[in-house]
């Protein structure tokens, strides 16, 4: 509207985004997130994907907000979860939120303005900060200062990736590219979705004025995650990347991760899937491809991308 200042988000509700969670097994850590996003000034709808948990989540979650859409899904979909919901969405940005994270009031509806005024942007990453402690999460300093070149007028430095519980998404972007992949599941799924992203013509940036919180739940099997992170980092590296950078990649993880029964299963595992992967491989045009290549180095000496669960 004339005289409003573009810099400052909107006050009040917002029909431009729908909130989507994914959950298994957190039932009260969901119910804080949730109670937190029905208090936020957007007043976002919020869809609940329930992956199979076994804890009571689904009911706790229609008595306690029967007003927000709920999947309950009779087995662990993953990431896909999200895919369902996104389904059902009817907004054109979608924001995604863990069961351990909640978005800042105000700050969904910058996300918004920044995908309002960038048609070829395709998601916006917030600043994660740590609770209880208030800090910054160790990945903010490498969003912020992300060596992806970008465009003139972007809101925020370019990324090549997303982090799915931090970023809302445009919608049509996301189901041209199809959602995040039923064959990585997840851990480490947002790099092959982001790079179909940017693949497409897409930009992804960082918006630091944009907040998300992150109180990490005690209820992870952190080995069970390296090992997904490690198997998904392979398939993402020879799906997409030309031969002697997967060599390199490849040959960088092998030595990087710990030496251990977790980290040799998840190369077993990569490999048993090497079959579908050459059917499926496609390598990101040159651009993207060289924009990847800029964060080889990063990620080699990064605080926040390690496999030592």
């Amino acid at each position: 509207m004339p005289g409003e200042d573009p810099g400052r988000p909107r006050i009040g509700p917002d029909p431009r985004l729908t909130v989507v969670v994914i959950t298994r097994d957190r039932r009260e850590e969901l119910l804080r997130t949730l109670r937190l996003l029905a208090a936020l000034p957007e007043r976002p709808p919020v869809i609940i994907v329930d992956n199979g948990s076994a804890d009571g989540t689904a009911a706790a979650v229609r008595r306690a907000h029967p007003e927000m859409p709920l999947i309950a899904a009779q087995r662990n979909l993953g990431a896909v979860g999200r895919n369902l919901a996104v389904r059902r969405v009817s907004t054109p940005y979608v924001a995604f939120c863990d069961d351990d994270t909640w978005w800042e009031p105000g700050s969904l509806a910058l996300a918004a303005d920044a995908l309002d005024r960038h048609p070829d942007l395709a998601s916006v990453t917030a600043r994660i900060v740590v609770q209880p402690a208030g800090t910054d999460d160790p990945i903010v300093p490498e969003l912020a200062q992300s060596p992806v070149p970008g465009r003139p007028g972007l809101p925020g430095p370019a990324l090549m990736s997303i982090l799915a519980g931090a970023s809302v998404l445009r919608c049509a972007a996301f189901r041209e590219v199809g959602g995040f992949s039923p064959r990585l599941w997840l851990g480490g799924e947002e790099e092959l979705l982001a790079a179909d992203l940017a693949a497409r013509g897409y930009f992804l940036c960082y918006l630091p004025g944009a907040t998300l919180h992150h109180q990490a739940s005690t209820l992870r099997d952190p080995a069970r995650r390296r090992w997904l992170g490690i198997r998904n980092t392979l398939w993402f590296t020879w799906l997409r990347r030309p031969p002697a950078a997967a060599l390199r990649r490849t040959a960088e993880l092998a030595a990087s991760v710990p030496r251990d029964t977790v980290s040799a299963s998840a190369f077993c595992a990569a490999a048993g899937g090497l079959p579908w992967v050459l059917r499926e491989r496609k390598p990101l045009p040159p651009s993207v491809e060289a924009s990847i290549r800029l964060l080889d180095e990063p990620r080699r000496h990064s605080a926040a991308r390690q496999y030592v669960g």
